[in-house]
């Protein structure tokens, strides 16, 4: 079995664990409705960059019934 042969240090160790530190996430204003997304993802009611990407299929099927 491997067994280390010097203690490691505090710096050392702290050192390879740099990078596991949380990270803070990028929050952007939503241009339709104000609130706050994550930016370059395509919101709730299907709104990206301020212009409708995807229409919801529940107005299409509303609109085919009447």
């Amino acid at each position: 079995m491997a067994v280390p042969k010097r203690k490691t240090t505090r710096m050392k160790r702290g050192q390879r664990r740099s990078h596991l530190a949380l990270k803070t996430i990028t929050v952007s204003e939503n241009k339709t409705t104000g609130e706050y997304a994550r930016p370059h993802h395509i919101s709730k009611d299907g709104y990206y960059n301020g212009k409708q990407v995807i229409i919801k299929r529940v107005a299409e099927e509303a609109e085919e019934v009447a």
